[in-house]
């Protein structure tokens, strides 16, 4: 039977999100009734601009007092789509005191605080749910917090940035070079007037700090995540990857260490093979790969972004909210038993693709090759093609075997010190192999 009283939700924010989420309460309200088991009622809309016109939304329903709208005995779940710190978390911690359940889509602040907002939830009894956070409207959160709960997730590998992609693969596919093909990003809406969050990593590490997480049962914040973005990456990486079989990505990694005793957290370009699932994951589509023990590879894939897209997750998480709370139940909240360190990225087992300017004279192999081995890093190819411009200059590719990140960036470095080096012209990591 079908409770009559309504559940009453606050929203938090009204942009693209937030404006998708009001619509799609107010149209699918019957189905969202029927899969719940009790209608939902939008009962308030907190906005910075009141006066702005927000067609569908009742104007009575708009106010600039988050506060006092998340303190409101009757409201059941709040939905807080602003982003952000502050007055985030503050709301947040407010809607726990005060019996409402939470559905975010913040995660800065999740992969910065989430323990304790984990444990404001598991204070007062009330849930925390976060789906669309990492992936929008992509379900990942969910299957690896609920379905893969019996496994043990070894990696998750992943592109969680559609604009970093987007940008990426226009280099690739046009010819393009950064500045380019970051002003098209802009022009069709993929990329914020200040891109800084995304080209440079912040957006994807704070993804990767709320995958880790989840994925190995331990806390890992922003801060602990090795990041590095895409600004530096050239129209040369591009055509080098090319002329190895390769595409180049922004990539998430999260890995298990062998011994099972630490994690590591790391975003930055890479290459990886055509062959590799990541690889066609093409303009603004993010996709995850998710390796686990007895459940073997699993990948999701689909749109990360976009107004419609994360309504869709955070619909998804209102519906489990509102049914737990008929129910008189919460639904699972943080797991951290493992308590892994969190290694630093010169710890890391990586293989790098290095392209140096040479000098075009008989020894200069043998001396770049005295370096690697001075730094102990195994060499696995080498390609080397004179140039045809007169220059007396000769262009060295290097590809590594595994090695530690730290063993790898000294020998970049020592390179550098070569007088038969004239630079080094691209460095990358190669990850999917």
């Amino acid at each position: 039977m079908m409770r009559t009283r309504p559940l009453k939700v606050a929203l938090l924010g009204c942009g693209v999100v937030g404006s998708e989420v009001a619509r799609i309460m107010t149209t699918h309200a019957d189905d969202l009734a029927a899969r719940i088991g009790a209608p939902v009622e939008l009962a308030g809309v907190a906005v910075r601009r009141p006066s702005k016109v927000r067609e569908g939304i009742d104007p009575a329903l708009i106010t600039t007092d988050a506060t006092a709208l998340v303190k409101r005995g009757d409201i059941d779940v709040v939905i807080e789509v602003i982003g952000g710190i502050e007055p985030a978390r503050t709301l947040i911690t407010t809607a726990f005191e005060h019996g409402a359940g939470v559905v975010s889509a913040n995660k800065a602040l999740l992969a910065e605080d989430g323990a304790a907002l984990h444990a404001a939830a598991e204070k007062h009894g009330r849930d925390l749910y976060y789906e669309a956070a990492v992936a929008g409207a992509i379900p990942l959160v969910r299957p690896l917090r609920e379905s893969l709960a019996g496994d043990k997730v070894n990696r998750v590998l992943g592109i969680v940035n559609g604009t970093t992609n987007f940008i990426l693969d226009k280099m690739d596919t046009s010819g393009a070079g950064y500045s380019e093909a970051l002003d098209e990003a802009t022009a069709l809406g993929y990329a914020e007037a200040d891109p800084t969050a995304d080209v440079e990593g912040f957006d994807a590490a704070a993804k990767a700090a709320i995958l880790a997480g989840i994925a190995f049962h331990t806390r890992v914040k922003i801060g602990e995540v090795h990041r590095e973005g895409i600004t530096e990456v050239t129209a040369a990486d591009i055509a080098s990857a090319r002329r190895m079989g390769c595409t180049v990505k922004l990539l998430a990694i999260c890995e298990r260490a062998a011994d099972g005793r630490s994690v590591t957290a790391r975003v930055h370009p890479a290459m990886i093979p055509l062959s590799h699932p990541l690889a066609s994951v093409r303009e603004a589509y993010n996709a995850v790969f998710v390796e686990a023990e007895a459940a073997g590879q699993l990948m999701f894939y689909g749109p990360g972004a976009g107004g419609a897209p994360t309504a869709s997750a955070v619909l998804g998480d209102l519906v489990a909210v509102c049914r737990n709370i008929i129910g008189a139940t919460t639904g699972p909240g943080e797991s951290a038993y493992t308590r892994l360190p969190v290694s630093p990225m010169g710890d890391v087992v990586t293989r790098y693709h290095i392209s140096l300017d040479v000098a075009d004279k008989p020894g200069v192999l043998a001396q770049v090759a005295t370096v690697f081995a001075e730094q102990d890093v195994s060499i696995d190819t080498v390609r080397q093609q004179v140039r045809q411009d007169g220059s007396g200059e000769a262009s060295l590719v290097v590809v590594t075997h595994r090695a530690p990140d730290a063993a790898l960036s000294g020998t970049v470095e020592a390179l550098r010190k070569l007088d038969t080096v004239r630079g080094v012209a691209s460095i990358m990591r190669v990850e999917g192999e």
